[in-house]
């Protein structure tokens, strides 16, 4: 089952939020349209626009610019993924190949350029000065959190503390935005919003730490994308650092040496070190505790099936394996 399938409520105005996408892809370059449509039609969940329907649903709302607000999250997702996979260098997402292998990194770029062009063109139809102070400070924060990944890159002696401050910025950001500007649109009293705000920030950082689980534990056909794609790259995501710290002499030196290098020359035997280290079950232990957070910020919400729906969703990204 898909997530917006959870609650027959919120599938309509799901629909309406896929239709507006493709209706707003359009350019009168073909090759940004001809990207633009292969990104955005080449699957996933599309969590973060249901976040922002459920949080204006679970205020009140009663409008129609929460459908144009989910497809702006959108849009500003698929411009991050876009650049990410150019600065990454990969080759396969969601199963398929990547919009730089198809076509180049420059287009690629050029193209989440002009989604993220198309996303605050949006906003100011919208007209709400409180999202686009949300917004703006949330690009403006990922693109930190990515250049932050980049210079953590290769360094052994990243720490925890770096590591959860990348996925914050990079991740979680983004989420946090979706429910707290979907809290905002609903005219929402500030506690209210403050707790939307918090549930986007911990599910964020939980869904990006059961991603980096996933890619030491799942097969290429589950994930999507290469296992050991971090490795490759040589990001020390948190099962790396949790094995570094508790490994012994020898495999911290061969981490150590993987994570400088990059590549997939150690793999397996880095495979075998992260799941016999305990360190699938830490980091799992520690997405956990963040869907807890975020369900329990809920509790500031009044009851509603889409109340209910925001914490089967925090429940589920923390029990899925792709």
């Amino acid at each position: 089952m898909q997530p917006h399938q959870l609650n027959p409520l919120i599938e309509p105005q799901f629909d309406a939020v896929t239709d507006f996408i493709i209706n707003h892809l359009g350019s009168n370059v073909p090759l940004v349209e001809s990207i633009g449509h292969y990104i955005v039609e080449s699957g996933g969940k599309r969590l973060r626009p249901l976040m922002v329907l459920l949080a204006a649903n679970a205020c009140g709302y009663q409008g129609q610019s929460h459908i144009q607000l989910a497809a702006v999250i959108e849009f500003i997702h698929t411009a991050t993924l876009l650049h990410d996979d150019v600065v990454d260098n990969s080759e396969l997402r969601r199963g398929n190949a990547t919009a730089n292998a198809k076509w180049g990194n420059a287009p690629s770029v050029l193209v989440g350029d002009f989604l993220y062009s198309r996303s605050f063109q949006l906003l100011v139809e919208i007209g709400e000065i409180e999202i686009m102070q949300v917004i703006s400070n949330a690009t403006t924060v990922i693109a930190e959190g990515e250049v932050l990944q980049l210079l953590n890159q290769r360094n052994p002696d990243t720490t925890e503390e770096s590591y959860m401050n990348v996925i914050l910025g990079k991740t979680a950001m983004l989420f946090e935005a979706a429910t707290e500007c979907g809290a905002i649109l609903a005219r929402a009293e500030t506690e209210q919003r403050e707790a939307l705000r918090l549930y986007g920030r911990h599910l964020g950082i939980a869904f990006q730490l059961i991603d980096d689980v996933m890619d030491y534990l799942s097969s290429s056909e589950e994930m999507g994308k290469n296992v050991g794609d971090d490795l490759a790259e040589g990001k020390a995501t948190l099962p790396l650092i949790y094995a570094l710290r508790e490994g012994d002499e020898a495999q911290r030196k061969l981490i150590r040496e993987a994570i400088r290098k990059g590549g997939l020359d150690d793999l397996q035997p880095i495979l075998e070190i992260v799941r016999s280290s305990g360190a699938i079950d830490y980091a799992r232990n520690q997405a956990q505790a963040q869907a807890d957070q975020a369900i329990a910020a809920l509790q500031a919400l009044p009851p509603s099936s889409f109340r209910d729906t925001l914490t089967d969703l925090a429940n589920i990204a923390v029990k899925r394996n792709a």
